[in-house]
This record gives C-alpha cells, structure tokens and sequence, in this order.
C-alpha cells in the first residue's frame, strides 16, 4: 500500500493534507522522515508516524448503533438524514454502511461496517440468522396468530415468509392494542409491518434488539453508537469463518 494512501485512508488528511505533511518532514517510516507518499508500506510490519504520533492501520470498522426514527438506513439519501450523517468525519472515513435495512420510522439495534463478508452472513436469508423485534400492535390479534407465523405468513404479493417465532407479551393498557415479540431470518421490504397487515392488525411502533448474537446495549441512547466490544468481535469473525 502507498504511504499516502495509507495517511489517508486513516482519516490523517485529505490528499492535499497528507502531500503537505509529508513535505514538511512530518511523517517517519521506520524512523525515518519520508517525503515521498508514492512509497510503498506493509501496514502490518512498518512503523508510520505523523508528527510522532503512531498510525495504527485499521481496515475495517464495526459500530454498534442505536438507530432513532427520522433517520434512514442508508449511506446517503437526498431528503432525509441518514445513519451514516450520524458518525464522525474520522468514522466516516471508512466508507461503511448500515447492515440491512430498518425503515425509517423504525428504531434499535444496526450494525455500521465496511466489511462486506460480515454483512453477507448477517442478512443473507441463507444463513438463517435470526433477528429479534419487539413491536407495538393495533388490532385484534387472531386466536392462531402465533400458529400463522410459525407456519409462514403470505404477504401482500403472494411471498410466504419463512417461519416465524412470535410471542404475545402483553395487552396494553390501551383496548384493542397488543405488544409483541417476532423473530425472523429474513428481511422483506417492510416485512414485520406486512406480515402484521396480513391478520389485519397494524404495527405502530418497532425496534429492534437483536441480530444472531449481537444485543442492543441498553446503555446506549437513541442516536448514540460505539465500537463492538471484544466479545462482539469474536461472534463477528467466528460468523464471518463459520460455514454454512
């Protein structure tokens, strides 16, 4: 990898930034002062540093975030707000992107990364991997509601949904109203609302809490998002290596 490729891929600068660092003798290889960026660097063996400040090489990036409403799940969007406008500029940096989709007015648990294998192994229906939404419902739930979706649902375009695990965990306080859990292994477009639609109730508030192993931090706020911990990481790669 090129030296300046490298600085900047780091978020050290623009190209423009990093070409005058580097001419100002403010970046080492090795100890030594390097003034040329076409220069070739194994991120793994070299030191690089920038005004004596080491420059750890980090290729992929994993962020946990806890997506609000109002927000879309998308690297960019000409109307609305996007998750990615929720990260910093060094974060940003990395070109990730939201793993999956949760719809606009849909809050909980999204995955931020540029590692499109672990994307692949999450959202792939293939793979199985399990997602887990608690939801507010409108409507008269049928008798054999839990039966349907463990049967698999038929949307509104003749789809029939792969089996579904659904648990009525309360009435509300409010007549006709219900609160719900749903775990499903796929992602349809807007598919827990369609799959509701479909007994003729109504979702009216979602989120969702859990993808496979990964569990929203409950301390982290709406809008908020850090770093996966180590034991987050471990599930990461031991997905991205598993074979299915």
């Amino acid at each position: 990898m090129r030296l300046d490729k490298l600085l900047a891929n780091m978020g050290v600068g623009s190209r423009k930034e990093v070409k005058k660092l580097l001419k100002s003798k403010k970046v080492t290889l090795n100890n030594k002062v390097i003034k040329d960026g076409s220069i070739k660097v194994n991120p793994d063996e070299d030191s690089v540093r920038v005004e004596d400040e080491p420059i750890i090489y980090q290729e992929f990036i994993y962020l946990m975030l806890h997506k609000l409403p109002g927000v879309v799940s998308a690297t960019a969007d000409v109307k609305d707000k996007t998750v990615i406008d929720l990260l910093s500029e060094q974060d940003k940096h990395f070109q990730p992107f939201p793993v999956g989709r949760l719809d606009k007015d849909t809050e909980g648990l999204l995955l931020i990364t540029n590692d499109g294998d672990l994307a692949h192994q999450l959202i792939s229906p293939n793979k199985n991997v399990s997602k887990i939404y608690r939801a507010k419902v409108k409507g008269e739930l049928p008798q054999d509601v839990v039966q349907q979706f463990t049967a698999g649902i038929i949307l509104d375009d003749g789809y029939q949904t792969k089996p579904a695990n659904l648990k009525i965990l309360a009435a509300t306080e409010e007549p006709g109203f219900s609160e719900v859990e749903i775990e499903i292994t796929e992602g349809k477009f807007h598919q827990i609302k369609r799959m509701f639609e479909a007994v003729n109730c109504k979702v009216i508030y979602l989120k969702r809490y859990r993808m496979g192993e990964l569990s929203l931090d409950s301390q982290l706020p709406l809008g908020a998002y850090r770093p996966l911990t180590e034991e987050e990481m471990a599930y990461c790669f031991s997905l991205k290596n598993k074979e299915f």
